[in-house]
């Protein structure tokens, strides 16, 4: 087992953390609000408008920026569009589309582990974002990435973080580097949410077909579909800069590799919240020998429309299930899992 604590200790942390919870949390979810929101939401990107109506031929009343906090009230379909995505919400002020806002009513804290297998522990962030620190020489602490609501990070270690309270050690699974976050910050995934979907149906009889034209995937056992949703596939960029298609690519694949949890974007150590780094993508299922696959995203709401480098992007609790159901089958303490799996076709 990895670092584990004595039952005085493990109490001793605990009330520590419980003192230093509204530190961890983002402004906004400790401020009193004037009434009950229906929802609230991330910001995702640098910047969005608000409009004075559901329409964005509306007049721009207001901006908001990356990782606000935001109630909304109201939540609204609007006859204006898009068409791909109608949805919009309405707070204070105006509406903003739906594109680049996480929902986050969901997020809540956790009680810590006292101890992490060997092997490590998956956990999924439940607050709408924490700040991961590492250690710089034997004393300091400095700043590394901003993890975000449902994703998915290996829990290595347990530890009192530089707060005094009680932190995991994160492992990060493309650089090895670990870090550091509140453990009052991150669920532990329990082994049976990952248990194989449809186990007892023949892998041959599985089969995955993504429509570029639609933007939706739809899987079937033999011929009853079982899931059919709205996805987001690759952008054209002409002369991509590293030389790889960002077209999701067309054709019959297999699905290759499966990590729970991967690093994606550059692969560098970077504490700025604007650059392109996505660490913990949620439940990726690799099916192309460029890396494109089908996984979470906590980074845009946009399904329907083109958005990706070439990935699929979904839901997150549509990876979760495409995860589940895929071979080759992953167990709960599977860094990945390699194999000729689950039939891919893209048109």
């Amino acid at each position: 087992m990895r670092s584990p604590l004595t039952r005085r200790e493990f109490v001793k942390l605990c009330g520590l953390s419980l003192g230093t919870l509204a530190f961890h949390m983002p402004l906004d979810w400790t401020q009193d609000q004037p009434q009950s929101p229906l929802l609230k939401g991330r910001i995702t990107t640098r910047s969005i408008y608000i409009y004075q109506e559901p329409d964005f031929k509306s007049d721009r009343v207001g901006t908001l920026s990356r990782d606000q906090i935001v109630n909304f009230y109201e939540e609204v379909s609007s006859p204006y569009g898009p068409a791909y995505n109608p949805r919009w919400y309405r707070l204070d002020g105006g509406y903003v589309h739906s594109a680049y806002v996480q929902r986050v009513e969901g997020a809540h804290l956790n009680e810590p582990l006292t101890e992490i297998p060997e092997q490590g522990q998956l956990g999924e962030i439940t607050v709408a974002y924490t700040q991961s620190v590492r250690r710089v020489g034997s004393q300091n602490w400095a700043k590394l990435y901003r993890l975000y609501y449902e994703s998915v990070h290996w829990i290595t270690g347990i530890e009192q973080g530089p707060d005094g309270s009680l932190w995991y050690e994160l492992t990060d699974d493309l650089l090895h580097v670990r870090h550091f976050v509140p453990a009052a910050h991150v669920r532990p995934i329990h082994p049976d949410e990952i248990s194989p979907i449809s186990a007892d149906v023949p892998p041959e009889e599985k089969r995955i077909e993504i429509s570029l034209a639609d933007q939706t995937l739809t899987a079937y056992e033999g011929s009853e579909m079982v899931l059919h949703t709205r996805v987001s596939t690759g952008i054209h960029i002409d002369n991509p800069p590293n030389g790889i298609p960002t077209d999701t690519p067309r054709g019959r694949f297999f699905i290759q590799t499966k990590f729970p949890s991967r690093h994606m974007g550059d692969g560098r150590l970077n504490s700025d919240i604007n650059a392109y780094e996505l660490p913990g993508v949620p439940w990726t299922s690799v099916f192309h020998e460029w890396g494109v696959a089908l996984h979470g995203t906590y980074w845009h709401d946009n399904f329907g429309r083109i958005m990706s480098h070439g990935c699929v992007n979904m839901r997150n609790a549509d990876a979760k299930w495409i995860y589940r159901w895929t071979t080759p089958i992953a167990g709960p303490q599977d860094w990945f899992a390699r194999g000729n799996g689950t039939l891919i076709k893209v048109y």
